[in-house]
């Protein structure tokens, strides 16, 4: 039982790392803002959930894993909100998405 807890909490670590790197790789190959918010938010918060789920399954029942659990919903709770927040305000603030030359938005 044991080395099966190990083996899943390595394998939730390893694909949010997996996670957490293709979200890079979005930031840096994106076009525009929105895009980039988009992939920095969903992904960062798959990532980390995945990444401390791993570590909540290593420390077992005990206070850490409740404090593991608490940051989970912390971010679960303020990333898609800091995310909307960003967005709203570069709207606002007349940010417009990448567009094609004809108006539309570009693929």
């Amino acid at each position: 039982m044991n080395m099966l807890l190990e083996i899943s909490s390595w394998i939730l670590l390893i694909f949010g790392s997996l996670v957490l790197i293709t979200g890079a790789v979005g930031m840096v190959r994106l076009p525009d803002f929105y895009t980039r918010l988009h992939a920095a938010s969903v992904i960062d918060t798959l990532g980390c959930m995945l990444i401390v789920s791993g570590l909540v399954i290593q420390a077992g029942f005990t206070i850490v894993a409740i404090k593991l659990v608490l940051i989970v919903v912390f971010v679960l709770f303020t990333s898609p909100a800091a995310a909307h927040a960003l967005a709203k305000a570069a709207l606002h603030g007349e940010l417009r998405p990448w567009l094609n030359k004809s108006g539309e938005l570009k693929s």
